[in-house]
């Protein structure tokens, strides 16, 4: 297979796989919006906003070192913070690359 032939094949599975993500997603979630889309960026805020304020609140309760239950709690905002911003960026890619259709804003 020469160079130019792998090229096309990766311009042809770029193609399928847009296809395909499109055919599948966009029947699935109805055209967005900016006001569609205001809830879901709200949401991931809140939850980094909960995750900073629990390690504000530890280091007030224990400045030297949290306890297990503490790192714990923190452990969980944390995970909720990067759950909703992972998520927020496969929105953000899947607009991004055509597979969903978008409103004017």
């Amino acid at each position: 297979m020469t160079g130019q032939d792998s090229n096309r094949l990766l311009l042809e599975l770029e193609k399928i796989r847009r296809d395909v993500n499109r055919e599948i997603m966009n029947p699935a979630i109805p055209e967005l919006s900016v006001d569609a889309i205001r809830p879901v960026i709200t949401m991931a805020a809140r939850a980094r906003l909960s995750y900073l304020q629990e390690l504000i609140d530890i280091s007030k309760i224990s400045p030297e070192m949290p306890s297990h239950e503490q790192i714990s709690m923190l452990a969980r905002q944390r995970e909720a913070y990067e759950e909703l911003r992972a998520a927020v960026n496969a929105l953000e890619t899947a607009i991004d690359r055509g597979y969903l259709d978008v409103r004017g804003a």
